[in-house]
C-alpha cells in the first residue's frame, strides 16, 4: 500500500477554483491507479475522476467533465485535481485513492485511502 497525503480544499465560492494534492509518501505510484472520490453529507461515495500512473490515461465522472482536470507529476510522486468552474454540488469530502492496477474504471473500490479534505462551494 501506499501511504497518500493530501492537501488542498477550503471554501470557494461559485465559479471558483481549487487545487487538491495527492502525495505518495515514501513509495512511488508506479503500476497504481490513482483516483479522487468525493463524498457529500448523508450521500455515498462517489467516483469523481481517475487516472493510471503509467502511461497517465484517465477517467472522469459526466458531472465534472470539462471543470475538473486530474494529472500527475512523476518527479514529485504527486497527483492534481483542479477544480475549476466549482458548483455548490461539488460541496463535499474529497478523498485520493490509490490501488494497484493497469485499468481506469469509474469505481470507488481502491486499497489505500488519503484522509480526505473538505471542499466547500458557496452559492
Amino acid at each position: 500500500q501506499v501511504p497518500l497525503v493530501e492537501s488542498g480544499g477550503g471554501l470557494v465560492q461559485a465559479g471558483g477554483s481549487l487545487r487538491l494534492s495527492c502525495a505518495a509518501s515514501g513509495r512511488s505510484f508506479a503500476y497504481h491507479v490513482v483516483g479522487w472520490v468525493r463524498q457529500a453529507p448523508g450521500k455515498e461515495r462517489e467516483f469523481v475522476t481517475a487516472i493510471i500512473w503509467n502511461g497517465g490515461s484517465t477517467l472522469y465522472a459526466d458531472s465534472v467533465k470539462g471543470r475538473f482536470t486530474i494529472s500527475r507529476d512523476i518527479a514529485k510522486n504527486t497527483v492534481y485535481l483542479q477544480m475549476n468552474t466549482l458548483k455548490p454540488e461539488d460541496t463535499a469530502v474529497y478523498y485520493c485513492a490509490a490501488r494497484r492496477g493497469s485499468m481506469v474504471v469509474p469505481s470507488t473500490v481502491y486499497d489505500t485511502w488519503g484522509q480526505g479534505t473538505q471542499v466547500t462551494v458557496s452559492s
